[in-house]
């Protein structure tokens, strides 16, 4: 039995709502995405002329034989490049570690002790398990009213946005990348990611975890001066 194709309307009236309704769908689908740059038009630096503020906030990005990965370990060369430069006292990484055998924020600890960052100056969290879980821990676990936001450029838009609907003040760092497939591949699915990013800000779901209030980043800025 052959598979039946659907059938065009045969009235140029119905052909015009037909079209009409593609284009509605599409710019429904393109609305999360436009409010994501109109909202973070300001907001995006580099490391060197980031703001001076307290906090710089690192989300994870994969381990690769257990260590970050390579777009990850761009991320977390830039965090430090910032603590050096005096323009953060504090790195807060958040990242998964929903498996004892995944430990992003402990990787990202690891390489950045390495790089010139104090271990005393690090802050883990270890339920980022997504953008928006990470903006609401880093305000309501951590304490966080201001961060500059460490990711690729083709992530650090949703970040911003959605930390700022989480209530951080917050500036974005997109560090470059080679355009390779890992690279295209992101920014495919951010196209898909916005329309979540636009729900999460909407409806302010809890985080999947979320615990009680940690002092971390408060210690560690006291220990910092």
């Amino acid at each position: 039995m052959g598979i039946r194709r659907p059938r065009l309307p045969r009235t140029r009236a119905g052909r015009r709502r037909l079209v009409q309704g593609v284009m509605a769908v599409c710019v429904l689908g393109l609305l999360p995405s436009t409010w994501l740059y109109v909202s973070t038009a300001d907001r995006l630096r580099t490391t060197a002329d980031a703001p001076r503020t307290d906090v710089a906030v690192v989300f994870g990005a994969g381990l690769w034989r257990g260590g970050p990965s390579p777009y990850l370990a761009r991320r977390l060369d830039a965090a430090a490049e910032l603590y050096r430069d005096g323009r953060v006292k504090v790195v807060l990484v958040t990242g998964d570690n929903s498996r004892e055998d995944y430990d992003e924020p402990d990787a990202m600890r690891t390489y950045l002790t390495r790089h010139g960052v104090p271990g005393a100056r690090i802050v883990s969290d270890y339920a980022g398990f997504d953008t928006w879980d990470s903006c609401v821990r880093a305000k309501k676990i951590f304490g966080v009213d201001r961060a500059v936001l460490i990711s690729q450029g083709f992530h650090i838009r949703r970040a911003v946005a959605l930390c700022r609907e989480a209530g951080v003040e917050s500036y974005g760092i997109g560090v470059s990348d080679e355009h390779d497939a890992t690279w295209y591949y992101g920014g495919t699915r951010e196209i898909f990611a916005a329309g979540k990013a636009a729900l999460d800000a909407l409806f302010e779901p809890d985080p999947r975890f979320l615990g009680p209030r940690e002092p971390g980043v408060a210690q560690a800025l006291a220990s910092a001066g």
